[in-house]
């Protein structure tokens, strides 16, 4: 039904791995930020209650101007967007949203729980590689670089010590 929709994971990750510390991001990159808000707005983004809190606490809000769903096993949990208790309820109802949109992306955008649970139905991820190695207490999952094809973006920021990278599932 939905088979048109592609799953992307949108994260930036350190060399090691590490995409937070301490329920937030180990860094500031407005590049970054500008990116992420350029993908997702408008579309569905899955993510989960920790990721969800940290957004909060900083905007005050639910991301604007996107669907915000948000995984948790938390019984009456409040937010502002849809709440489910498993990542394929938020895959589906993300979904359901885009097509009812007329879309063709939903994102997926953590914490590490989330990547780890979505990378084996996700299709695109869109990576801000930080170019070092950061402390932190949450990690993306390893890759299998036979699963995925990488692309450099052409607006590369490496110069910056970060740099933009699309990667596409390779089908088999």
């Amino acid at each position: 039904m939905n088979d048109h929709i592609t799953t992307s994971i949108v994260v930036a990750a350190a060399q090691n791995r590490t995409i937070g510390k301490n329920n937030d991001m180990p860094w500031h990159l407005p590049e970054d930020l500008k990116r992420f808000k350029r993908l997702t707005s408008g579309h569905p983004v899955i993510m989960g209650r920790k990721t969800y809190q940290s957004i909060f606490d900083r905007l005050g809000k639910a991301l604007p101007g996107r669907d915000n769903i948000v995984i948790t096993r938390q019984a009456n949990f409040d937010a502002d967007g849809y709440v489910v208790s498993s990542v394929k309820d938020a895959i589906e109802k993300a979904k359901n949203l885009a097509k009812e949109k007329q879309l063709d992306e939903i994102f997926v955008i953590g914490g590490a729980q989330i990547y780890s649970e979505t990378l084996p139905l996700t299709d695109r991820i869109h990576l801000t590689e930080v170019l070092e190695t950061i402390d932190g207490d949450a990690f993306f999952p390893e890759l299998d670089d036979g699963d995925w094809k990488r692309e450099v973006a052409e607006d590369d920021c490496n110069a910056d010590g970060y740099r933009f990278i699309t990667l596409n599932r390779i089908q088999p």
